[in-house]
């Protein structure tokens, strides 16, 4: 494939940027590189430094937000695949189901046919929910009410059969009760046990949300930490709006990130349970 060079108006960064929006399909970095008078391992560093992703990366986001277009418009799956410049529906199977959260035929479905499991209980910081897809753990929430909280889950799953499962909890939804309950003083010591997540997210959040796990207990980090601790030191924006999407409280501790000047800026789940998650942890 012959790749046109972008605007020379633009730097090498966001000529590749350009050609990675426009070209179909997408050049891979070797054809990136030459277009843009770089060398490959240069144009993935620096690229990856000013956008937070790979080239191969946000080209995979841009063909996966596709897929959701094609997916909502298409008469049928199969269809929305190839349209969306697929080139094997097996493949869109493996490889988009950590970022749609649901295989392309559940979420074409807007969630039908996707069983979805939870529980509340009430803690120091208020109602707490967790629920769960056959494929792992899908919302860790925190609120005033659990009436609140299951309202915002059939919110997010909107055609999706949701049921409510207490007594018998099964091991993933009773593994994370444990665990949170642990960490915010509503249960015991939790062991270690790992426990698989279900949600979508793109590869730049996934990058967040990692570097956020990384962070020390007791401890915080500035957004613009996150930032540098990512290689994407200009997407402080974009670091905030990744621990804004975030759906498993604590288990991402967005909690422990603040602003610059140490204050504690916004949380999802209301700034005094930040407070407190804090102080607590802190506190030992």
């Amino acid at each position: 494939m012959t790749v046109k060079p972008a605007s020379f108006d633009l730097d090498p960064l966001d000529r590749a940027l350009a050609l990675l929006e426009t070209a179909d399909p997408p050049p891979r970095l070797p054809e990136l590189a030459r277009a843009v008078d770089l060398s490959p391992s240069h144009l993935q560093r620096a690229f990856r430094k000013r956008f937070g992703v790979s080239p191969a990366e946000y080209a995979q986001a841009r063909k996966v937000k596709q897929l959701k277009s094609a997916l909502r418009a298409a008469p049928r799956v199969a269809d929305a695949i190839y349209d969306a410049g697929y080139g094997s529906g097996s493949r869109v199977y493996e490889k988009t189901g950590q970022l749609l959260g649901m295989t392309p035929a559940d979420y074409k479905r807007g969630g039908t046919g996707v069983a979805i499991r939870y529980t509340t209980l009430r803690t120091p910081l208020g109602a707490l929910l967790v629920a769960a897809s056959e494929r792992g753990i899908c919302s860790v929430t925190l609120g005033d009410s659990e009436k609140a909280l299951v309202a915002g889950l059939t919110r997010e799953f909107p055609t999706a059969a949701v049921e409510r499962v207490d007594a018998g909890r099964d091991e993933w939804l009773a593994a994370m009760i444990s665990r949170v309950g642990a960490e915010i003083g509503a249960g015991a010591p939790h062991s270690a046990m790992d426990v698989p997540v279900d949600i979508r997210a793109s590869a730049f959040q996934w990058r967040v949300w990692q570097a956020l796990q990384r962070i020390p207990r007791g401890q915080t980090r500035s957004y613009t930490q996150i930032a540098q601790a990512i290689g994407a030191p200009r997407a402080v924006r974009a670091v905030a709006s990744a621990c804004a999407r975030n759906r498993l409280a604590v288990i991402v501790p967005c909690h422990r990130v603040v602003r610059a000047d140490g204050s504690l800026g916004g949380y999802r789940w209301g700034i005094e349970r930040k407070r407190a998650l804090l102080k607590r942890e802190i506190a030992g």
